[in-house]
């Protein structure tokens, strides 16, 4: 069976030495353009990465070799220039070869495991757990409900099978999402934007109310961070002052809720 490409697994090769990275793929296409070129300045625009940050990796790199990978001049008639030495070029090859190996040991795998869905459902994990956003809330579900305005879309996605959290966006919003019923969306929360209450008969105009028992409180000189555990194993977290926090008689194990205006609710998608 030929995995499809939609889920196929592609991995990146790493050596980690107790001192930290030795080789990746960024410092082995910097040698590749090192020997290619002749010149660190074109080999990091090349990268591309920074002058500085070119000049770090090859000195961690020869610091970590047995012997040196790169080997540089200064001066001289023709001016100054960078070469890689014959064990850095034997060290690229040797990746690269690691590399293909590597590459097929993913593509059988994704062949055995293909039929059952599991590579589809571990490439969902992955790409969650690299994306990287300032929100400390994050919440992923499919669209629920969508109800349309005259201006505005109120969108509700579904997370840990039957909490909701809904958003209200604009109607260009709506469409250049492509949002739809059972459409995987992604929801972020600023902490700022979490107000919390611990009063279950009170009233606010807020459309999420999501209750949950204090799991941790940070406290710093002004503000203190609040972390509530969801029911269904989520968690979401709330930066309010220090007199909020007595005066809310928080600590851990208390119930509180998590307040959250729809407007405050940012969504995205992805292909």
């Amino acid at each position: 069976m030929t995995t499809s490409s939609s889920s196929k697994l592609v991995g990146k090769l790493a050596v980690e030495t107790e001192f930290g990275n030795f080789l990746g793929d960024t410092r082995i296409r910097l040698l590749e353009a090192i020997g290619q070129h002749g010149s660190i300045t074109q080999a990091a625009k090349t990268v591309p990465i920074s002058y500085k940050a070119a000049w770090d990796a090859v000195d961690a790199m020869n610091n970590l070799a047995e012997q040196p990978l790169v080997e540089r001049s200064a001066g001289g008639r023709h001016g100054g220039g960078t070469r890689l030495t014959d064990y850095g070029r034997r060290l690229v090859a040797l990746y690269r070869a690691m590399e293909v190996e590597y590459q097929d040991t993913l593509d059988r795998l994704s062949e055995k495991l293909g039929e059952g869905g599991d590579v589809a459902q571990f490439r969902i994990l992955l790409r969650r757990m690299q994306m990287k956003t300032s929100a400390r809330n994050q919440f992923v579900g499919p669209v629920s409900a969508l109800r349309e305005g005259a201006v505005n879309f109120e969108v509700s996605l579904r997370f840990d099978g039957n909490q909701e959290i809904t958003a209200m966006i604009t109607r260009e919003s709506a469409e250049n999402l492509g949002l739809a019923i059972g459409r995987e969306v992604h929801a972020f929360v600023k902490a700022q934007s979490v107000i919390l209450m611990t009063e279950p008969a009170a009233r606010t105009s807020a459309r999420n109310h999501l209750w949950g028992t204090v799991a941790r409180i940070h406290e710093g000189a002004v503000n203190s961070e609040i972390t509530l555990a969801l029911p269904g194993g989520r968690n979401v977290t709330a930066i309010v002052t220090r007199d909020s926090v007595a005066a809310l008689a928080l600590h851990e194990g208390a119930d509180a809720c998590a307040v959250i205006n729809a407007a405050s609710v940012l969504l995205a998608t992805f292909d």
